[in-house]
């Protein structure tokens, strides 16, 4: 489908608060706990999505300068990140091709090279052999061949993408469509920094937080006391691209638009855009236009067990035009109230979920018509799996 402009988009939203209506998914589609917990399904998930299609591991900022690495555990492997010479970013697996010693543990920093601390042995952070300590007695090998083993990863849109096998291609054009490509291209995300990130591991299925943040169902229930206090509870605006989706919710600022006829004003202000990028993440636009960019990976080996990151992406000191001060006080505070959300509402319940969700007799589930998003993320994720 087109992307529909966003002031369209407002207005259907606004028709759907006076009818009392959200958008809806062409039927009701049951499915089953052992999405949440069979070892089987999840080893499939790590190796014919994550280890196929590009998934987001960070913003271009956290890797600001050459030498620049981060450390994570994806699905498939243990990888480092990190920024070339020529300005590229490319990934390895976090291995020393000697004795399989972890090369780098710490979480992120910066080098001219990554060395084992085993028995010493070095590597370029391009990956290439540098050094075998006495060489002399090793013998001969052909270094080329005992270069870091390297994964498929680009940047594009301020983010960096990887594909978790180092025998996949990637590109991410190509993934996101022309529609959410273009939609991605026009917030200029690379012009923003990633001033706060953080990661967190938690005993629930990737998939149960995932479908946590794409739905709008669930935010009068499970955040009475902040996000209720001022976003609609479901009420969703969503483009279908396939893939990936969009989706607009309503604050209830809104609200003095219902009876008066908002003409040519522009209501950006007065909505949250939010993106579903296939496999799994959410980029939530603010009013103001800083963005929050949610990603939940499997645990390589266990179903009941995700990592989430969630990172602040926010206009620069420069271009805010707000003192240090000012500019520190604001993303400090909006980094508080999203982390207390987290903490305080979302983890308790997604944790408690993963609990029942192992019962022997836990039944069939269902997924409502007025769920689109998250029909879409497990249609989409079906089709990965087929």
């Amino acid at each position: 489908m087109t992307a529909a402009p966003r002031g369209d988009r407002i207005r259907r939203a606004l028709d759907h608060l006076r009818n009392d209506t959200t958008e809806e998914f062409d039927s009701v589609v049951p499915f089953g706990p052992e999405q949440y917990r069979d070892p089987g399904i999840a080893q499939r998930e790590r190796d014919l999505v994550f280890g196929r299609v590009p998934s987001i591991v960070a913003h271009a900022t956290e890797l600001p300068k050459p030498g620049d690495f981060l450390t994570l555990q994806m699905p498939r492997n243990k990888v480092i990140v990190v920024r070339q010479k020529d300005g590229s970013v490319k990934s390895f697996v976090n291995l020393c091709r000697h004795r399989g010693a972890l090369l780098e543990e710490q979480e992120k920093g910066r080098c001219r090279l990554f060395s084992c601390g085993y028995h010493r042995w070095s590597y370029d952070t391009d990956g290439s052999l540098r050094a075998i300590t006495r060489d002399n007695t090793f013998g001969e090998i052909d270094r080329a061949q005992f270069g870091l083993i390297e994964l498929p990863t680009e940047e594009r849109h301020g983010l960096i993408w990887m594909v978790d096998d180092a025998g996949a291609e990637i590109d991410v054009a190509s993934w996101l469509g022309p529609e959410v490509d273009d939609i991605l291209a026009g917030y200029r995300l690379q012009d923003l920094l990633a001033v706060r990130s953080e990661g967190f591991d938690e005993p629930a299925n990737w998939k149960l937080m995932q479908d946590a943040f794409t739905d709008n169902y669930h935010i009068q229930y499970a955040h009475p006391n902040t996000a209720g206090k001022h976003v609609h509870t479901n009420v969703q605006v969503v483009e279908d691209f396939g893939r990936h989706a969009r989706m607009l919710s309503p604050r209830k600022k809104i609200d003095r638009w219902l009876e008066e006829d908002p003409g040519d004003r522009d209501l950006g202000r007065y909505v949250i855009d939010g993106h579903f990028l296939l496999p799994n993440s959410t980029l939530l636009r603010q009013p103001d236009d800083h963005f929050e960019l949610l990603t939940f990976r499997p645990h390589p080996t266990d179903p009941g067990r995700c990592r989430m990151e969630m990172r602040l992406l926010v206009p620069s000191l420069e271009v805010s035009g707000m003192t240090k001060e000012k500019w520190e006080e604001v993303w400090e505070k909006n980094w508080k109230i999203l982390l207390a959300v987290l903490h305080q509402e979302d983890f308790p319940l997604l944790r408690a979920a993963q609990t029942g969700l192992v019962s022997a007799n836990a039944g069939g589930m269902v997924l409502g018509r007025n769920e689109v998003v998250n029909q879409i993320f497990h249609r989409e994720l079906r089709k990965l799996l087929a």
